[in-house]
């Protein structure tokens, strides 16, 4: 299966900045061992083909993900960091079917989803969606905000009638923090926080309280004024409680995921390279590219700054990934005849905090 991606081959940059100073305190532990697992991914390989050549006959593939093992608990809000172009937005858009996964196996509230057809998914498509990036293109220019949010009570056939659409959607824009005579304007007609709040409402429109939910947060906070970000951010948390919605929350705002996630995952040229629970990441990262990657997020106290990591190279191209480890061609502590030869596996080096490296850094 053919479709675009976001990945570039190109050198990527790593985009940082300081939480908002009215962001919520920062997020509790991982839940308890045995909490209801909502999503798993199992092995999760997504390989887009490509051509190259004069005459496009050397074919090859994009490994955009390349293994991803993850689970996502009940009320958890899963973090996912690295550098633009490593896989992030492809996942996510894998877990929810959105992109039929290549290798791997998806399970959503215990049921197998990898082979479903679209419409056996249709049912499922109630309690898992997915808040884009960029408000300004994610709404259709031309539908009012009511058709925008009640678009998908019609195809899930929630509202009775006219009058009871138009009361849900006032409701969900209520509950985002809107009047509900917004909906019968246009997206124009808002700044970008107000449509990333009814991109919210779209999401919300077809999930039942007390039912939760999964919902894929794909950098919904990036093309937003920091205050603004705050806001959002508070909002999606609030609506976490009030549901019982598990998230998986992708930025590249390294301290923004460290305040909102239960647990965050690394990722690096298709792999996740480090998982740990938010604080002790953040407190003791263990693999080399984890150490580089948040020594670049900006410290207001110079009596608290770090020496910053700084990586030799480009990140190679995901179309001819390095052999065994991936990140041995940029890495401070590579060994050759181990780290270029032999695949490190993402392993327990502690309670909850697993790393993929060879030579983990110590605790």
């Amino acid at each position: 299966m053919s479709a675009p991606i976001d990945a570039r081959t190109s050198r990527p940059t790593m985009e940082t900045g300081t939480a908002p100073p009215s962001v919520k305190p920062a997020r509790g532990p991982l839940p308890p061992a045995g909490e209801e697992v909502v999503v798993r991914a199992e092995s999760i390989s997504k390989y887009f083909p490509v051509e190259e050549g004069w005459f496009r006959g050397a074919k090859k593939e994009l490994r955009a993900v390349d293994g991803v093992s993850l689970d996502v608990h009940a009320g958890e809000t899963v973090g996912l960091v690295g550098e633009s172009g490593c896989g992030k937005s492809t996942f996510g858009r894998v877990l929810l079917r959105l992109l039929d996964p290549t290798y791997g196996r998806l399970w959503f509230e215990g049921n197998d989803i990898t082979l479903l057809s679209q419409r056996d998914l249709r049912p499922l498509r109630r309690r898992m969606q997915i808040i884009f990036q960029d408000p300004y293109s994610s709404l259709n220019p031309r539908m009012s905000v009511r058709q925008i949010v009640g678009e998908a009570l019609q195809i899930h056939g929630l509202a009775k009638n006219a009058k009871d659409e138009e009361q849900i959607v006032g409701r969900l824009l209520a509950r985002v923090g809107m009047r509900a005579d917004a909906m019968t304007r246009y997206p124009h007609e808002f700044s970008g926080g107000q449509r990333q709040r009814i991109g919210i409402a779209r999401a919300l429109a077809v999930m039942e309280k007390g039912q939760g939910g999964f919902i894929v947060c794909d950098e919904p906070i990036s093309a937003l004024d920091v205050s603004i970000q705050a806001q959002i951010v508070n909002l999606l948390q609030d609506l976490q409680e009030e549901l019982g919605l598990s998230y998986l929350f992708i930025s590249h705002d390294l301290k923004i995921v460290e305040y909102v996630s239960h647990r965050v995952a690394v990722m690096y040229l298709g792999r996740v390279v480090e998982l740990a629970p938010a604080r002790q990441l953040y407190r003791h990262r263990r693999h080399p590219y984890t150490r580089a990657l948040l020594s670049a997020i900006p410290v207001p106290d110079p009596a608290r700054r770090t020496l910053r990591v700084l990586l030799e190279g480009d990140v190679p191209s995901p179309i001819d990934p390095p052999k065994a480890c991936p990140f041995h061609p940029r890495c401070p502590k590579f060994k050759k005849g181990h780290c270029d030869v032999e695949t490190p596996e993402l392993r327990e080096l502690e309670p909850g905090h697993f790393a993929a490296c060879h030579y983990p850094e110590e605790s």
